[in-house]
C-alpha cells in the first residue's frame, strides 16, 4: 500500500491512459468532477488512515469512465429524474466502469487485487444504498463533494438552470448523504 506521504503522481499513468474515455460524448464534465473529486479523497485519506490509499486514489478517478457509453443529453434526462440512483443509464455507467477500469488497470500494470477492489467500488457507485466497506465510503463522499464547491456549484446550475441559491437550498439537505463525518 502507498505510504500518506509519497506523490500523488503514482496515479499519472491511469489519469493519462483514462483520458480518452472520460473525454468522449461531450463528458467534459470530468475534466472538473474528477482532479477535485481526487483531492477530496486524498483530504479524507489523510484522516481515514485504514483506508487503502491505492484503492480509494484509483477508483475516484475511474468512477466515471462509464459515462463515455451514455449520451450526455440522455444521462441529464434518465440519469437525474425519478427513482435517479436506480436508472438503467445509471447502471449501465457503472457497469461500463467496470469493464473500462480493468482494461486501465491491467495496461497500467496494477494487481488484480486491487483491479477487483476498484471494480467492487465502481460497481454501484451510484446505485448501491449501501456502502460495502470504509474505501467505498470515502469513494462516495469524495464523489459527491465536489458539489459543494464554487466549480461544482456553477456546473451543476448551468445543468439544472438554477440559481446558485436554489443549488444550495438543495446542497443543505445532501449534506446527510454523506457517509463519513469528516466529509459532513
Amino acid at each position: 500500500m502507498l505510504r500518506k506521504s509519497e506523490p500523488a503522481s503514482r496515479y499519472d499513468n491511469v489519469w493519462r491512459a483514462s483520458e480518452p474515455y472520460m473525454r468522449a460524448r461531450k463528458n467534459d464534465v470530468n475534466d472538473v468532477h474528477i482532479p477535485i473529486s481526487f483531492a477530496f479523497a486524498r483530504k479524507l485519506l489523510e484522516i481515514y488512515s485504514d483506508a487503502d490509499e491505492d484503492v480509494v486514489s484509483l477508483a475516484i478517478i475511474l468512477h466515471d469512465i462509464g459515462l463515455r457509453s451514455i449520451d450526455m443529453a440522455e444521462f441529464m434526462e434518465k440519469g437525474f429524474g425519478p427513482n435517479m440512483m436506480q436508472s438503467d443509464v445509471r447502471v449501465l455507467h457503472e457497469n461500463e466502469g467496470v469493464r473500462l477500469s480493468r482494461k486501465v488497470l491491467e495496461t497500467t500494470g496494477w494487481p488484480e487485487s486491487v483491479i477487483v477492489a476498484v471494480a467492487e467500488i465502481i460497481d454501484g457507485h451510484d446505485t448501491r444504498p449501501q456502502a460495502r466497506s470504509l474505501n467505498d465510503r470515502l469513494v462516495r463522499d469524495a464523489d459527491k463533494l465536489w458539489r459543494f464547491t464554487v466549480t461544482g456549484v456553477s456546473v451543476v446550475c448551468d445543468w439544472f438552470k438554477m440559481n446558485p441559491h436554489q443549488y444550495t437550498a438543495r446542497l443543505e439537505q445532501e449534506v446527510a448523504v454523506l457517509e463519513t463525518e469528516a466529509a459532513r
